[in-house]
């Protein structure tokens, strides 16, 4: 890989693992069982798209998503599938409640960039290029010395971003 594919990668990387993180906005209280369970929904869920085989992979993430609904990442995972699946409006109800999960982890915690660059992420698999590009400007000044946040928007990643192949396979 030349050096603008591997950043290209080692940004989207970072992207997932930041959204792997998952975000708890205060909200219903969600149990320790429950969030085991949908853990445990999600890592067979991995398992069947692993076989392609969308469909169960697809009802398993609606359980976890049902079970952990502040976790961002089931609701982004569980746009993807339906993306692949060929259901658009349901992959963009997803993927809108994801954006919402991580609108709410921002104010519940105003001093992590991280649910701001997930939200931008998300928005633009939504194509909602202008809003992420408008939250990644909002974020730029809340969090001026953020590395991530300086690294994201000083090297273009959103146009990088909505470039790579692989994310154009799971953007609406």
């Amino acid at each position: 890989m030349n050096l603008s594919k591997t950043r290209v990668f080692f940004v989207l990387a970072t992207l997932v693992l930041l959204t792997a993180a998952g975000c708890k906005p205060k909200a219903k209280e969600i149990t320790s069982l429950q969030r085991k369970e949908a853990a445990s929904l999600v890592s067979e869920a991995q398992f069947a798209l692993q076989l392609k085989d969308y469909a169960r992979a697809e009802g398993l993430l609606t359980k976890a998503a049902a079970l952990a609904p502040d976790t961002g990442k089931y609701w982004v995972d569980l746009g993807a599938m339906r993306v692949r699946l060929g259901q658009k409006d349901a992959a963009r109800k997803a993927y809108e409640t994801g954006v919402k999960v991580y609108e709410e982890a921002a104010k519940a915690e105003p001093k992590d960039a991280k649910p701001v660059l997930q939200q931008i992420y998300v928005l633009g698999l939504l194509g909602k290029v202008d809003a992420a590009r408008a939250v990644l400007a909002k974020g730029q000044k809340l969090f001026p010395e953020d590395r991530a946040m300086r690294a994201f928007a000083e090297g273009k990643q959103i146009e990088k971003m909505i470039a790579d192949p692989r994310f154009k396979e799971i953007a609406l």
